[in-house]
């Protein structure tokens, strides 16, 4: 994020969140996935012989663990839809589609998925559809590659089919990976936090009322409800007050474990910010142990703090910012 040309002028930057995330399944969702593998589609029977697909493992009115699963049709009645002129990434379709809410022949529930279609003129409440499967199948959501208009079909006479749920290979847990990608305001206050470190100095803002001393600033005090702008620069040199070592490396992130992360109150500041602690083995690392930035090589912000030699601070400086 680049400094502002002016502290009055906010800063704004493109700002991407993502992760795997990793989740084991109970035995109706991994039927219900290893199903979709097989082209087939589970919903389970309630106690008052409701189907829902996709199928949960507790009945939503009676709280009543539910087991019996049945096969649905892979046709099914859009109850209602909206377009999607402009996909994003990770979609279901890198084409404009919409995004339906379908009743599968055999189920009480709609199911949630893209329609692939020429365009919003050729969509409609109570059209008939039918599940496009994807070429490779693993086990997810994602083996539906799409609906796709199915004409006037009827929906088949025949209802649900009992199902054992037994597949070979069943899935037990699943990968999906999750993105955000947004535009971030840090707001003026924090632009000017920004500009400062840029400068390599830490600069928060006073509360006029209790004095506490908010580094980065909030523009106002979360306690007293006022405004905050007064500037008040402080550090470099800080003290840790609490810390945890890191044993899970993070995707992308060049820092060999085990390390540590911090809550560092620099001197002068009303509460601790969060750092990483370097230049000491990581299990000499303490409360106490007093510290100072290393800041980056374009010193735009601190990479990490180390040791400064000093003595450790005494308890009773630092207890109130734990």
């Amino acid at each position: 994020m680049t400094p502002a040309p002016s502290s009055s002028e906010a800063l704004r930057a493109p700002l991407v969140v993502e992760f795997p995330f990793t989740r084991s399944l109970g035995p109706v969702q991994s039927d219900f996935l290893t199903g979709l593998r097989e082209r087939t589609v589970l919903g389970v029977r309630t106690t008052d012989g409701r189907v829902l697909v996709p199928p949960v493992e507790y009945d939503p009115v009676t709280a009543a663990e539910l087991r019996d699963l049945v096969e649905v049709a892979p046709t099914g009645t859009v109850t209602t839809w909206a377009w999607n002129p402009s996909p994003s990434r990770g979609q279901p379709l890198d084409t404009p589609f919409a995004w339906v809410l379908v009743r599968l022949d055999g189920a009480d529930t709609a199911l949630l998925h893209a329609l692939d279609a020429p365009g919003p003129e050729a969509v409609r409440t109570g059209m008939r559809v039918r599940i496009r499967w994807a070429e490779r199948r693993t086990g997810a959501i994602t083996d539906i590659a799409c609906f796709t208009p199915d004409g006037d079909a009827a929906a088949p006479a025949a209802g649900p089919a009992p199902h054992s749920g037994e597949f070979t290979e069943p899935v037990r847990g699943i990968v999906a990976p999750a993105r955000l990608d947004y535009t971030y305001a840090p707001g003026r206050a924090q632009t000017r936090f920004l500009a400062a470190l840029a400068g390599r100095r830490t600069v928060g803002e006073r509360c006029p009322s209790c004095r506490k001393v908010y580094v980065p600033p909030r523009g106002a005090c979360p306690t007293c409800g006022v405004a905050t702008a007064e500037q008040v620069e402080v550090g470099p040199h800080g003290t840790v007050t609490t810390f945890c070592i890191v044993n899970i490396k993070a995707k992308n992130l060049d820092i060999e474990v085990p390390y540590v992360y911090a809550h560092i109150a620099l001197d002068g500041a009303g509460l601790a910010l969060h750092g990483r602690i370097a230049g000491i083995p990581y299990d000499q690392v303490r409360m106490g142990l007093r510290v100072t930035p290393v800041w980056t090589e374009d010193g735009r912000y601190p990479d990490h703090y180390r040791p400064t030699g000093e003595p450790d601070a005494d308890y009773d400086t630092y207890k109130e910012l734990l």
